[in-house]
């Protein structure tokens, strides 16, 4: 058993949810999280394995999926992979403490979040909303086009250019271009990007901050190890320079 079990006692939210697919081979975890989940008012489908997470999500197109690393057939970092190949549907990876390297690596992948095992319910579903809130009401809605150079962010559009050439971004790291863009030369600490672009309601480690902003790196810099853009101010955290 790899997880807390509260009791659960609040009320079904009336209005609707969106779907989750829960994905672990552990059936206990499946069950208990899926139970929390519904008594929350989400529409729950759950997976085994990791060519039924594929094949569920395929068929029943969930609004998050909530992806246990280790898995039988196909393990949750191809799983991400394959899914990111197709849809920036919001992935939150599931993870045993002593799995940090391949937890960056799934960060890497495109999964936006994680949880470390054991972890609380209660916590989770609250995560789980967190993400999904971030997903449905981007941060980054409405405004003029920032110009960089050969950098371009269309706020409205949410699309980032290149030197004329389209750039493919997740939801995660289009907000956080955009929130850091919009404090050209502030500089924030990865709690305060948790706080602002991530709007988590718990703590949770830096280095799902460190990645992402490595991700965008590599997206949108000429050369990501000398960047020109989003620099590390190192004790402290990040600034984009305009």
């Amino acid at each position: 058993m790899t997880l807390v079990i509260e009791a659960m006692n609040r009320p079904r939210e009336a209005e609707a949810m969106p779907t989750v697919l829960v994905v672990d081979d552990e059936s206990i975890v499946r069950e208990v999280v899926s139970q929390y989940l519904r008594q929350d008012g989400f529409d729950v489908d759950e997976a085994a394995d990791g060519p039924e997470a594929l094949s569920h999500f395929a068929r029943k197109r969930p609004d998050l999926v909530l992806l246990d690393l280790m898995l039988p057939g196909i393990d949750g970092l191809e799983v991400c992979r394959r899914i990111r190949t197709q849809s920036n549907v919001p992935i939150i990876m599931v993870t045993a403490k002593s799995e940090e390297t391949d937890t960056i690596i799934g960060l890497g992948v495109g999964a936006d979040d994680y949880v470390s095992k054991p972890f609380s319910p209660r916590e989770l579903v609250a995560r789980i909303k967190a993400v999904l809130r971030r997903a449905t009401t981007p941060l980054a809605a409405e405004g003029d086009p920032l110009h960089f150079g050969p950098l371009t962010i269309r706020p409205d559009r949410r699309q980032v250019e290149v030197a004329g050439d389209s750039v493919d971004l997740t939801a995660r790291e289009f907000d956080l271009l955009v929130f850091l863009a919009s404090h050209p030369s502030q500089v924030f600490t990865r709690d305060e990007l948790l706080d602002k672009v991530w709007d988590w309601a718990y703590a949770s480690d830096g280095g799902t901050v460190t990645v992402h902003i490595r991700r965008l790196r590599q997206k949108i810099e000429s050369d990501p190890e000398r960047p020109r853009y989003i620099k590390t101010v190192w004790g402290v955290g990040y600034k984009f320079e305009p």
